[in-house]
């Protein structure tokens, strides 16, 4: 099997003025990622929206409320729709314990939200949301320590790591409609009433809390939440 792995992250700077950092993956086959774009499209136009509206949690709004709504619905829905997250607490970080800087760290978490994801038997794809702090060093560092680290010294499971701006994959919108979902009930905001209607939303379909690491095997909402003992 081969599968595109659409991920996205949330304040994972180390002096960003934020607690949380979030990182999140959607993937999919990649013989569905047409037919998914597809349907995306058509739930926006549904929902009077252009087809190249930019789904982001930022714009999330309680006219917009029964757009998301459907969004996640069909996420759920769908077999072929899979989301990894992880929820790490930066300010419990003690790097000097564990003998690694700021980005060591990062790519560490980077692999350990992955490596749920990756099979040996099959091929992957991985596309990054487009950052100006995630230049072409660090997609290239982070590619050969996702190998390393999975023994693919080779490529042939991890073929590819490259960024992509957010409005060229409806899969990349939808990661970071749930990874923003995920960073604002970690940091335990409230005042907009249609985001916390989705993340209700998403605690009713999932069966899961959120606020807690669900089973390693979870194949459709799988979440880590990170423990510091462990660096």
């Amino acid at each position: 099997m081969e599968y595109n792995v659409y991920c996205d992250e949330s304040c994972h700077l180390e002096n960003d003025g934020q607690k949380v950092m979030v990182l999140g993956a959607i993937w999919c086959p990649l013989d569905k990622r047409l037919e998914i774009a597809k349907r995306i499209r058509e739930i926006k136009v549904k929902h009077n929206l252009p087809a190249t509206f930019e789904v982001k949690w930022t714009k999330v709004s309680s006219s917009k409320l029964g757009f998301y709504m459907d969004l996640l619905d069909f996420f759920f829905d769908d077999d072929d729709l899979h989301f990894r997250g992880l929820v790490a607490d930066k300010t419990k970080l003690d790097h000097g314990r564990f003998n690694q800087d700021h980005d060591d760290w990062y790519y560490k978490m980077y692999f350990t939200m992955l490596k749920a994801i990756l099979e040996p038997q099959s091929q992957y794809r991985i596309y990054i949301d487009i950052k100006d702090t995630l230049g072409h060093e660090k997609i290239t560092r982070l590619h050969k320590v996702l190998c390393n680290t999975t023994y693919d010294f080779s490529q042939r499971i991890i073929k590819d790591v490259k960024r992509i701006h957010s409005h060229e994959a409806e899969q990349l919108q939808l990661a970071d409609l749930l990874i923003g979902a995920l960073a604002y009930l970690h940091r335990d905001l409230n005042s907009n009433n249609a985001k916390v209607a989705l993340i209700n939303r998403i605690k009713e379909r999932s069966c899961y809390s959120l606020k807690q690491t669900t089973l390693a095997r979870e194949n459709k909402f799988n979440l880590l939440v990170w423990d510091s003992m462990y660096g």
